[in-house]
């Protein structure tokens, strides 16, 4: 490899130097916010408890699906996408088994 290109005429240090007075960026809480920010913070908490609860019902899902799943070692946990798939692949066999009966 070659040697990179130059960026600016910056050095390293300055650019950043330059960036910090820009003001807020990015997902921090900015302070004092009043009813809006409330409202917001009720919102997010809300949206986080149903996306847990949907993970969680996601979770006990695929656990039912593992305790129907025959696998080799039996205390062998299989990944989310390990069972979708093995799931799938055991359906495809048992079909095409009856398929031959």
């Amino acid at each position: 490899r070659g040697p990179s290109p130059p960026r600016s005429g910056l050095a390293p240090r300055e650019g950043a130097a330059r960036r910090k007075g820009k003001g807020r960026r990015g997902r921090g809480k900015a302070r004092g916010e009043g009813p809006l920010g409330k409202q917001k913070r009720s919102r997010r908490m809300k949206a986080n408890d149903r996306e847990r609860n949907r993970m969680h019902h996601l979770n006990s899902a695929l656990d039912a699906l593992r305790s129907v799943l025959p696998t080799f070692p039996d205390d062998a946990k299989l990944t989310k996408i390990e069972t979708l798939r093995f799931a799938h692949n055991y359906i495809w066999a048992l079909t095409q088994s009856l398929r031959l009966a």
